[in-house]
């Protein structure tokens, strides 16, 4: 931007609606990027006033000014670059905010807090006096909520009267001031719980929050299955084909040169065989990965938003860590059950590269994409339950063994999990749809243009007969070690591009129950799609995606093995 603008950070603990009051004061005019020299991802906007334009940075949540991860180290940078800062507050838990606003007054900047939640606060017995609260810090201090935008015009028209505050205490004290400042400024009165309370209640114990997680995972899995189906089904494939692919085919026959013809389209009209640039290229991550993206986040930003995922990550921390991981790395596992791309896009939310890695090899070897899972379960139908949950229990405990494995090799601890509980809040429809159109923009910008590449790629290796030679020499070997016909080695490079697929053209083989299901576990385990691997290596670096594709192919001809002697 060449004008002058004013930078405005806005700061607080995790989970304090910091997301939402930023939406409502930049729109949809937003830059997501990662802070320099990290994988932190930080948003930027822009908002204009009558006389002023300021920069808003929506800072990573954070507990303490003294970083005890990469997310709160950025975090600090930022607040030191910032020339304002607006300290967000969840005004339903006052005392544990207030001990990062102390340290926000100490930096010397000019300051204004905001009481995000501040309807909530009524609903559950707690009044605040603001007035109060505003004296003793010495800085303007502002109502607000977020959802329902109230509060957000006060907070754009105060940025002219930030303040440094003048609070002052010696060091080390800073709880016993909080402490103060509460029993002055806050009264609490009895509330019966409500519904959204007792569901908490039940979703954060073992005992219960275990079995309803089980239920809750089972219902993403329907509902993104049958909605990514249906927007493939319905809009996605008749759209491509009707206006894109009919039209592109005629005046792409016209260009005289079979070779151009070849690459732009591929050979053949079969679109996932044909290996065509504007073709294949284009149909893999508009058609058949963003209609599942799409179902996707919209359940991911509603269970986001609702408050659910953060008491899943405690309930399966302890688990995790024994993988060398913590409680949030279920969020990409679990997105890696219904599409790999989003669920290594999302492994940013990870600390160190060590857990990226253990993350990425537990997503890639431990259950199949949606697509894939569901062409297991119609092919395996005719060889009974039995050989289907053989399939998945194999593909789970190799996940699990590897992770167990690569704890253990790779140097490194295990990191803490502290992440704030927020209670259930009915989420904003609009703040959920920008949340969502973020995300996809996101994956339109990065991994769209890798997949495009790799496509590419594979239309040169089909050109120039690479494939075909490929198919005669390292496909027969590799499907004599599992003791598949020959005839079938030509579908491992068609898993390439779709796996669900090469998994149905299977069922023209005469297979056995251990061919099936030495096939399907190796077809899910040997290479991730073109969508998946250009996203990999994008996010881990070519060297190290690399490494971790080389690691899944080796286990898959082990395991692939192995079951074939066993069984």
């Amino acid at each position: 931007m060449k004008e002058n603008h004013k930078k405005i950070l806005l700061v607080g603990n995790p989970n304090v609606g910091k997301s939402v009051i930023f939406s409502r004061l930049t729109g949809i005019g937003v830059i997501s990027s990662n802070y320099p020299g990290t994988t932190v991802e930080i948003s930027r906007g822009y908002l204009k006033s009558a006389t002023q334009k300021y920069e808003i940075i929506d800072v990573p949540g954070l507990y303490s000014l003294e970083p005890t991860n990469n997310a709160e180290g950025v975090a600090s940078a930022l607040i030191q670059e910032g020339e304002l800062i607006v300290d967000i507050i969840d005004a339903t838990n006052l005392e544990r905010n207030l001990n990062l606003t102390l340290q926000l007054i100490k930096t010397g900047k000019p300051l204004i807090v905001v009481l995000n939640f501040w309807d909530e606060t009524k609903h559950i017995g707690i009044s605040i006096n603001r007035e109060k609260l505003e004296d003793i810090l010495g800085v303007p201090v502002f109502t607000a909520c977020g959802i329902t935008g109230e509060g957000i015009k006060e907070i754009v028209s105060s940025f002219g009267s930030a303040k440094k505050g003048k609070l002052t205490y010696r060091d080390g004290e800073d709880w016993a001031v909080v402490g103060k400042i509460i029993g002055e400024v806050q009264k609490l009165t009895h509330k019966h719980h409500t519904l959204l309370e007792r569901l908490s209640d039940l979703t954060i114990k073992p005992w219960t929050g275990i079995p309803i997680a089980a239920a809750v995972l089972l219902i993403i899995f329907y509902i993104i299955r049958c909605t990514g189906e249906l927007l493939i089904n319905m809009i996605f494939d008749p759209v491509f084909t009707k206006f894109y692919y009919s039209p592109l085919v005629k005046i792409i026959g016209l260009i005289p040169s079979e070779l151009i013809r070849h690459l732009l389209i591929g050979k053949g009209g079969v679109i996932l065989e044909s290996f065509g640039i504007l073709t294949t290229g284009v149909y893999i991550p508009l058609v058949l990965v963003l209609p599942y993206l799409i179902s996707f986040y919209i359940v991911l930003s509603f269970l986001e938003d609702f408050g659910y995922l953060p008491r899943v990550a405690i309930l399966l921390d302890n688990i995790f860590h024994h993988l060398g991981l913590h409680g949030y790395s279920c969020i990409p596992i679990i997105l890696g059950i219904g599409c790999k791309v989003p669920a290594i896009l999302s492994t940013r939310i990870l600390e160190s590269e060590r857990e990226k890695i253990i993350a990425v090899s537990l997503i890639l070897i431990s259950a199949p994409c949606m697509p894939q899972t569901a062409m297991i379960i119609s092919l395996g139908a005719s060889y009974g339950v039995k050989t289907i949950l053989s399939i998945f229990v194999i593909l789970l405990l190799t996940g699990v063994l590897t992770s167990a494995l690569l704890n253990k090799l790779l140097r490194g601890e295990s990191p803490e999990l502290f992440v704030e509980i927020p209670p259930y809040r009915i989420p904003h429809i609009a703040t959920l749809a920008k949340k969502m159109w973020l995300r996809i923009k996101t994956f339109l910008y990065d991994a769209v243009p890798m997949i495009m590449l790799g496509v590419v790629i594979m239309a040169l290796l089909d050109v120039s007969g690479i494939m075909e030679l490929f198919s005669k020499t390292a496909g027969k070997v590799v499907f004599h070690l599992i003791d598949l016909p020959e005839s079938a080695s030509p579908v491992l490079l068609l898993g390439f591009l779709r796996k669900d697929v090469s998994i149905a053209m299977l069922k023209s083989f005469p297979l056995t129950s251990k061919q099936f299901i030495i096939s399907s576990i190796f077809m899910v385990m040997y290479l991730p799609c073109v969508a998946s691997f250009f996203t990999l290596t994008r996010e881990m670096g070519i060297k190290i995606g690399i490494r971790i594709i080389l690691l899944t192919f080796l286990l898959s001809l082990i395991v692939a093995s192995i079951l074939n002697i066993l069984l």
